[in-house]
């Protein structure tokens, strides 16, 4: 069975769309960048439109010897991931693609395992910014390719798990880190604002 085979009878009914939260829908790379500065403000940064790669502790860690034990104290400490801010236009977008005719919306997270206070955080996000319906659409998952659906938005551009043909096709969002990466043809999303998500949808809409 060819992908596009198995991506059609993964739902028979409806598009299922997997969103990512982190750097999706929600910044943590603004906000990251933000509380460092705040509580470090003499130690090197890296700004934004100079980061590169997934993983903030990959760069980071040629700054300063202690660089990395620095970073992760922000993005453990209790209320990181509940403080996240919107990415511009991602709930309202979610929201509206969620109400479309033949398109179910899920979220499709990763936990952080080193931070005790992620996986509830997260799902607070979710309620207080999506609405409490959006909870039972929240799949937590260190493993997203085992995930059933037609669509993964993600700002992740090396999403590797168990399933080696993932039933969804990645649409990459557009980051700070992936900006300059070199996507081959691959889909892109590069924004929530300027409405073309809705033309993606409508495209793979009329593909199942």
């Amino acid at each position: 069975m060819n992908k596009r085979s198995a991506v059609s009878n993964a739902s028979r009914n409806s598009l299922r769309v997997l969103l990512d939260l982190d750097q999706v829908l929600a910044d943590f790379e603004g906000y990251f960048l933000e509380l460092f500065r705040q509580k470090y403000p003499e130690h090197p940064f890296i700004p934004l439109e100079k980061r590169k790669g997934f993983h903030l502790t990959e760069q980071y860690k040629h700054l300063h010897p202690d660089a990395v034990e620095k970073t992760r104290e922000i993005y453990h400490a209790e209320g990181f991931f509940y403080n996240l801010p919107e990415i511009p236009g991602a709930c309202s977008a979610a929201k509206e693609m969620a109400a479309m005719d033949g398109v179910d919306v899920f979220i499709c997270t990763s936990p952080m395992l080193t931070n005790e206070h992620c996986f509830v955080e997260k799902i607070r996000w979710v309620n207080d910014h999506l609405g409490p319906e959006w909870r039972g659409r929240t799949i937590i998952t260190r493993d997203k390719t085992i995930a059933n659906g037609h669509i993964l938005i993600d700002d992740n551009l090396k999403i590797l798990g168990a399933c080696a043909r993932p039933t969804w096709d990645h649409v990459v969002f557009r980051a700070c880190h992936n900006r300059d990466a070199k996507l081959r043809g691959r889909s892109v999303l590069e924004n929530w604002t300027d409405g073309s998500w809705r033309d993606l949808i409508e495209d793979y809409l009329k593909r199942i």
